[in-house]
């Protein structure tokens, strides 16, 4: 009989050698010649346990990791084939704590199933929030959809289905959806994650959200900088064209929806929904005034719904399962779950999906365990690298858009990055200016400009040059890009700055510049 053996095809997994321990397993198994099948899956999202390998068996998947291609021989011998123990055995994949307490909705299949198997995808449940969807009128999954309380989760937080319902009641010959694929926020992984490990749930996603609004036609954007993605997205792509998922009659509907993947060049702005569309329209990836909302004029001028990759493969598990069901977890006007995407100078960074609502101590402390430095917490910094920074004093807060926003904070994508007591919050006030500087698209000037004196002014706080005139200035200059920028880069560039002024003000405060006597 023959034994598989999951070991994943993850970026982060190969990145820690999950290509050379699957050529050893294999080497090891030919030479020995034992019967196996080595299935290549997406990650768990247990970063530190990486390459994990598991073996199917009657009782469940054992798990055994962080594996090297040294250690195969030795798992070989003590038994890996009957999921028989050794110093690198984890026990039942399900049974792990990380894994075992987390509330996976959206990414139930990720490390589970073959990314590019239609028949593994739907043997866990695939394609039913299609196929419930093909039996109902477009206001009815609108409806459904604004039900469940689904809101964006690529940082804004608007609500799905109002904007799906402005798309199915805009006029327009033709109409589009766009997966805002360019996940650009250090620390965040969960796009990559799906796209890699279920693509065929983005890809139902955005059936339904063709099928809702009457959008035809699909378009993915992705970054360069995911390779692994783009091939495992285009080979599901023509999977499920060939299957009929896709194509002129989706599921034999009679109703049109296609996509197609189209990769962008690496500009951190393309992340913002206007400049992406620019972009997918070959033009340079800069900011469009708004109005008109992409949702009444976007791609090619035609009434587009833009969707983060988490926002879009959340709505299968939601007409799978009923708008109630999804609603039922989280707190206050944020629902559902959120995939949490820990890093940083944290024990156990990965990906942890839960409901809304854990408070930002239990995130880093209990299930992040603190530093992996062994060094006290100093701080977090929420929502990639334009996300304030939180002191332990602020680590009762909610994971909730707005408890979030009541303390100057914002949980974007969930990119959680940990820092422990060595960290100078000067020199990453610094940073957020400079990184706005180098990734401003140039059309708006509190930005542009902005961010470069923001560098300068940072620059003369440091060397202890009128430190207490230049806060005042630094401060200022947050409040004209806050409320002057076009788009969210200039706009949020001010919380990691102003949040590490208030919460860490000693870090401001170097000695004063003394000048050399003549």
């Amino acid at each position: 009989m023959t034994v598989r053996i999951y070991i994943p095809r993850d970026a982060a997994a190969l990145a820690l050698g999950a290509d050379r321990v699957a050529k050893a397993l294999a080497g090891e198994a030919d030479a020995r010649k034992l019967d196996i099948k080595i299935v290549r899956n997406g990650s768990r999202g247990m970063h530190w346990l990486e390459p994990l390998v598991e073996v199917e068996t009657a009782e469940g998947r054992i798990a055994y990791g962080p594996v090297k291609p040294s250690d195969v021989a030795s798992l070989l011998d003590a038994g890996l084939l009957e999921g028989k123990a050794h110093a690198l055995c984890l026990g039942g994949t399900e049974d792990i704590p990380f894994l075992k307490n987390q509330t996976r909705l959206t990414f139930a299949r990720c490390g589970v199933i073959d990314p590019v198997s239609l028949d593994d995808y739907k043997a866990h449940g695939g394609l039913k929030g299609l196929e419930k969807a093909i039996t109902m009128a477009p206001v009815e999954v609108v409806k459904e959809v604004t039900d469940s309380g689904l809101r964006g989760r690529g940082g804004a937080g608007f609500p799905t289905g109002i904007k799906w319902k402005t798309v199915l009641d805009a006029p327009g010959d033709r109409k589009y959806i766009v997966c805002n694929a360019d996940e650009g926020d250090s620390g965040t992984f969960a796009d990559r994650m799906i796209m890699e490990g279920d693509p065929f749930v983005l890809i139902e996603g955005m059936a339904i959200a063709g099928l809702a609004t009457g959008a035809t036609k699909g378009y993915v954007y992705t970054r360069s900088e995911y390779p692994h993605a783009i091939a495992v997205m285009n080979e599901a792509v023509t999977v499920a064209r060939t299957a009929g998922v896709l194509g002129p009659s989706v599921l034999g509907s009679g109703r049109a929806f296609d996509m197609e993947i189209r990769v962008g060049a690496g500009a951190y702005v393309c992340g913002e929904e206007t400049a992406l569309l620019n972009s997918l329209e070959g033009k340079r990836g800069i900011v469009r005034a708004k109005p008109p909302l992409p949702a009444l004029q976007g791609f090619m001028g035609r009434p587009t719904v833009v969707n983060n990759v988490i926002s879009l493969a959340s709505v299968p598990v939601i007409m799978d399962k009923g708008a109630a069901y999804y609603r039922d977890f989280g707190m206050g006007r944020s629902r559902g779950t959120i995939p949490l995407q820990i890093a940083g100078n944290v024990k156990h960074g990965g990906l942890y999906e839960t409901a809304f609502g854990l408070t930002l101590g239990e995130i880093v402390d209990t299930i992040g365990g603190g530093t992996a430095s062994g060094r006290p917490v100093r701080a977090v910094q929420v929502g990639g690298p334009l996300g304030a920074y939180f002191p332990r004093a602020l680590f009762d807060t909610p994971f909730d858009y707005e408890a979030f926003a009541a303390k100057d904070g914002l949980i974007g994508h969930a990119g959680i990055t940990v820092f422990d007591d060595t960290v100078d919050m000067l020199k990453q006030a610094r940073f957020a200016m400079e990184f706005c500087a180098v990734e401003s698209c140039g059309k708006c000037t509190p930005c542009r400009i902005g961010s470069t004196r923001g560098v300068e002014t940072a620059d003369k706080i440091a060397r202890g040059v009128e430190p207490e005139k230049n806060r005042a200035l630094l401060a200022d200059l947050c409040n004209t890009m806050k409320f002057g920028s076009l788009c969210a880069l200039g706009g949020f560039t001010p919380y990691p700055v102003m949040s590490a002024m208030t919460h860490f003000p000693e870090d401001f405060s170097p000695a004063p510049l003394v000048e050399a006597a003549e």
